[in-house]
């Protein structure tokens, strides 16, 4: 009976402590409820139920109380950076480039057309008020020599001058010829005087030396070319009457000329003073004219976004010709500069941004300054580093993701 009384005892104790741990206790093996579903490339996308991305369509990964930590976004990564699954970027053609410090060698084309050099333009005018008498140069375009007749003039102003000149010369020779010393000096300076007015109205020493020579007045005085050029505005008739302030002729020098180039505003960062250049003309085709920049306009023109870019050329045989229309190729390059290939560069206009690869599948976007492009490559004036490992290829769904990112940090 004893033996019986304890497995009867320990039957009850075996029992008791089953029934407490099935109703008060609890199962080893009760399964976890997820708190939420994220987006295992997207960690800030959160659903309460399973599913599907609908951004890049993964499978929604569940989040069990505890593991909040291992799905939440790096908060030390620069905004807009994405993770990027490396299946995903095999999917989306990601391929990577390297910073590199280089010389830039190209060169830079654009649309131009020839000007006149205004500092060899000159406006011909006369000193003296009076009427034309004779014309030489008839028509404009025609060619003129410096110290070439343009035209006679009659001034009644001029002609009183050359008879007070003839007379101050007959009295310095009488008061030479009567060894009058104080009279000569004055008459002396009574000839210096009369001199001095002609040639400030820009009569010639040959015809002041006529003057001298005949003793006699000119009636009409000759207005002389002081340059050579082509005649490019005519205002001079015969028998018309002339002021002071009446321009007669434009006489422009051709021997040199200027170009007026159009560079794009992307690209005024690779044009300097200085910098040599050639010029192509559809008419003249094979033939290439040299020069360089002498001018750079301080404004861009706000229609067409372009730097209006002035260069110098030689003219031999008058070959460019005003209003003419061609093409200038500016030679850059020389410098070392850091470079990256152009399909890196995202550019929206205003904003240009480069995907650097931080590693482990983390894009990070990094708004660039860019200068001149050649050769397939655009150089980098700021915002990246030499050696960089960069995206060339696949950065625009990258910035897809990078924007979408953005956003679903924005809302509140």
């Amino acid at each position: 009976m004893k033996k019986v009384a304890i497995i009867l005892a320990v039957a009850a104790a075996f029992a008791g402590g089953y029934g407490y741990g099935r109703w008060y206790g609890k199962p080893a093996s009760a399964e976890r409820r997820p708190l939420y579903w994220v987006d295992p490339m997207h960690p800030w996308y959160k659903s309460d139920k399973p599913g599907i991305a609908p951004d890049c369509g993964m499978t929604l990964v569940a989040v069990y109380p505890g593991d909040e930590s291992k799905h939440q976004a790096k908060p030390d990564l620069p905004p807009g950076t994405v993770e990027i699954a490396p299946e995903k970027q095999q999917l989306i053609g990601v391929e990577y480039g390297t910073v590199e410090s280089r010389a830039m060698s190209g060169s830079i084309r654009a649309a131009a057309r020839v000007a006149l050099d205004e500092t060899r333009i000159a406006k011909i005018q006369s000193k003296l008020e009076g009427w034309i008498d004779k014309v030489f140069v008839d028509f404009t375009g025609k060619a003129v020599k410096a110290g070439e007749p343009l035209l006679t003039i009659y001034s009644p102003e001029a002609l009183a001058t050359q008879q007070e000149y003839l007379l101050a010369l007959k009295a310095r020779g009488m008061a030479h010829e009567g060894a009058m010393e104080q009279m000569s000096a004055s008459t002396d300076r009574l000839v210096a005087a009369a001199r001095k007015r002609l040639e400030l109205w820009d009569i010639g020493d040959s015809q002041i030396a006529q003057i001298e020579h005949t003793g006699e007045t000119l009636k009409n005085l000759t207005l002389v070319s002081p340059v050579s050029g082509f005649v490019t505005e005519r205002n001079a008739f015969p028998r018309q009457r002339v002021t002071n302030d009446t321009v007669l002729y434009t006489v422009a020098d051709l021997s040199t000329v200027w170009v007026l180039a159009d560079v794009f505003e992307y690209e005024a960062a690779g044009v300097r003073v200085g910098q040599p250049a050639a010029l192509k003309l559809d008419y003249l085709p094979g033939r290439i004219f040299r020069g360089k920049v002498t001018y750079i306009l301080p404004q861009v023109d706000p229609g067409t976004r372009t730097l209006k870019v002035r260069l110098q050329f030689e003219n031999p045989g008058t070959l460019l010709k005003p209003d003419m229309y061609g093409e200038v190729e500016l030679q850059t390059g020389g410098q070392r500069s850091l470079v990256v290939p152009e399909g890196a560069v995202l550019n929206s206009g205003d904003r240009q941004t480069v995907f650097v690869d931080r590693g482990n599948g983390q894009f990070e976007p990094r708004p660039v300054t860019i200068g001149t492009q050649s050769d397939g490559r655009i150089e980098i004036l700021s915002g990246l580093a030499p050696g960089e490992r960069i995206v060339t290829s696949g950065n625009f769904l990258i910035d897809s993701e990078s924007r979408l990112k953005a956003a679903a940090g924005a809302r509140p």
